[in-house]
């Protein structure tokens, strides 16, 4: 239940207590984790000089641990500690007593005739941001190109947060233990940490189920039970009827989400257009249905005519609907439609810029938001950190916020987090948005509820793009979605 799940500094603390508290010795924690250090870089460097850099508190125990078995190899090894080894306590002063070698204080110039860096000078829970000398030292790690192996997070990195608290030198590898943080796989933590490799050091998965982690990776392993497959006696109804409002200008946005939804598995998706650009629509795709809209008033009451039949069951309006008084008032409509699934991406959000109160109020049913960072600053506040930020607004809206971005973060109001990590950078093209939007919105349709489906069309989205490869642009997603789905029902359910 909890593979995938990313423990905050705090929770990995308690995490440890637990170990402890069941049987298992914090000093043999310790030594795991520094002969967890020591077995990478011995899988990925030849016996060199390596200097071992060390702070104050458990991390530079583990460093500690890594110099003594190193050593003990037949590895030229070094040891610098940030400030008195007099000062140490615990574990990590009886790991540091059991360096019987020089150590030498923590200075640029420790990094001298060496090309290879364990660095355990600070863990995951770095409070307040680096100065001094130990600044210097790391900004020279990455000034001289030195491969460095992060003990936990490279040091500098936020684990709760992957924001750099004055300065960080990226990481070849990174070595954590139990289970990864947040800020392995948030920006800029995740571009720093390198290779992420997670060790067993001995900590019993079954502390997990105290804890209640809330915050995961994103992978089929947290979605796919649940996964709409259609049954042997489905029919196009039992799979869902999906509408989405087009606009009359960038008609492409909205036949770009038909396509990502009826590749997702939408047993009908029909496309409520304005009478201008019905031609467009309907020339578009043989197995998409438009239905035309009139202007004004008339235009609306069709809308809501159209949505008051029960078999069409969600809504997706956003992609290309225009910034205007009449998506506004769609969006309301369709919030008021009678539980049916919504999916509110680009235009039906910005709307609401200057009145978001108005549209967290008319949320009650299941939906799904999904701005990038320039939709969502018009909405909700920009203080913190961007899983902070997705979690305050799926709380203050009430719906599920997928926040967009190549870290992705899919919040629901009871807390749940998911973090993405499979978007190449090939999705930064126009389109793409509207792909993901049109996926999210055809898994509601089919019964998924928001928080899975925004979860898994995000996978999905990035899954497609890596298959294609460079020279993507927004149209291929959509093809690229039966392999993905493929892939899925080849895995196994978790």
């Amino acid at each position: 239940m909890y593979e995938n799940a990313l423990l905050t500094v705090e929770e990995m603390a308690k995490a440890d207590a637990a170990a402890v508290a069941s049987g298992v010795p914090s000093l043999a924690l310790m030594e795991s984790a520094g002969a967890a250090v020591v077995r990478e870089v011995r899988r990925r460097w030849p016996i060199q000089p390596v200097v071992v850099l060390a702070g104050p508190g458990n991390n530079g125990g583990d460093g500690f641990v890594a110099a003594r078995l190193l050593k003990d190899m037949g590895w030229p090894v070094s040891v610098a500690l940030l400030g008195d080894r007099a000062a140490l306590k615990g574990d990590a002063l009886a790991n540091a007593d059991r360096w019987a070698e020089k150590v030498l204080p923590l200075t640029p110039q420790v990094l001298d005739s060496h090309n290879l860096v364990v660095d355990a000078i600070f863990g995951a829970g770095l409070s307040r941001p680096v100065e001094g000398p130990v600044r210097a030292t790391i900004d020279a790690i990455g000034v001289r190109g030195l491969k460095s192996v992060a003990v936990d997070v490279p040091s500098g990195v936020d684990g709760n947060t992957g924001k750099v608290m004055g300065t960080a030198a990226r990481a070849d590898l990174t070595v954590t233990f139990f289970r990864r943080k947040p800020g392995h796989v948030l920006y800029p933590g995740r571009a720093l940490a390198g290779d992420v490799i997670v060790a067993d050091i001995g900590i019993p998965d079954s502390v997990l189920e105290d804890i209640r982690p809330k915050t995961f990776a994103n992978g089929p392993a947290s979605w796919l039970g649940r996964f709409p497959w259609a049954g042997l006696a489905a029919n196009k109804y039992d799979r869902g009827h999906l509408v989405i409002v087009g606009g009359s200008e960038m008609t492409g946005a909205a036949r770009l989400a038909a396509a990502g939804a009826r590749r997702a598995g939408a047993g009908l998706v029909t496309i409520a257009a304005p009478k201008s650009a019905f031609a467009i629509y309907s020339a578009a795709a043989p197995g998409m249905l438009v239905k035309p809209l009139g202007p004004g008033a008339a235009g609306e009451r069709a809308f809501r005519t159209l949505i008051a039949d029960r078999r069409r069951n969600a809504i997706l309006i956003g992609p290309g609907a225009g910034v205007t008084p009449t998506t506004r008032r769609l969006v309301l409509t369709a919030l008021k439609s009678g539980g049916k699934a919504v999916v509110l991406d680009a235009d039906a959000l910005t709307v609401f810029a200057n009145a978001p109160t108005a549209l967290f109020k008319a949320i009650r049913g299941p939906a799904l938001l999904t701005p990038h960072e320039g939709e969502f600053a018009r909405l909700f506040s920009e203080e913190g950190d961007r899983l902070t930020r997705a979690r305050k607004a799926a709380r203050q809206s009430g719906a599920v916020v997928l926040l967009k971005g190549p870290d992705t973060v899919i919040a629901a109001p009871d807390g749940r987090a998911a973090i993405n990590e499979n978007a190449p950078a090939t999705l930064a093209t126009a389109g793409s948005g509207d792909v993901l939007a049109g996926i999210a919105a055809g898994l509601m349709a089919e019964g998924m509820d928001a928080f899975d489906a925004g979860a898994a069309a995000a996978w999905m989205h990035g899954a497609a793009a890596e298959a294609f490869g460079p020279g993507l642009i927004a149209e291929d997603l959509a093809d690229e979605l039966p392999g993905v789905m493929r892939r899925l029902a080849a895995m196994p359910m978790p």
